[in-house]
């Protein structure tokens, strides 16, 4: 089953587990967010959205929230002394999907326990 979402003016086609990158949205890191604009519900019976599909929801984990890469807006007027240099990174919040809900669901699944690190080996002890 896969489902198209669209968030931050854009769309995206996702299945369980996708990791992606989409514009910051709420919630602190480890968190399971709901994402309620579904324009497509795919699999067996593929249900279209007028515009979108009533009901469906989708369930993903923050991962990260984090900055893009940095762009450069460069203007120069030949001749002139004129220039402008500006520059900017988007703020990005990076998901896992969990699950795809119809009919009004709530997530069952919830987020996925953190790994420990692995406990550091204690030193030798200085002999004597």
């Amino acid at each position: 089953m896969f489902a198209v979402i669209k968030t931050g003016g854009r769309q995206y086609r996702v299945v369980a587990d996708d990791v992606l990158e989409i514009g910051k949205i709420a919630g602190d890191v480890g968190t399971i967010v709901q994402l309620g604009e579904v324009l497509l519900v795919g699999g067996d019976s593929p249900v279209l959205g007028t515009p979108t599909v009533a009901g469906a929801s989708v369930a993903a984990e923050v991962l990260l929230h984090k900055r893009g890469p940095k762009v450069i807006s460069f203007k120069k007027r030949r001749r002139k002394n004129s220039r402008r240099k500006r520059g900017y990174r988007d703020e990005i919040t990076v998901l896992r999907i969990t699950e795809i809900l119809t009919n009004d669901n709530k997530p069952t699944i919830g987020p996925r326990p953190k790994r420990e690190k692995a406990a550091a080996k204690p030193e030798a002890e200085a002999a004597p």
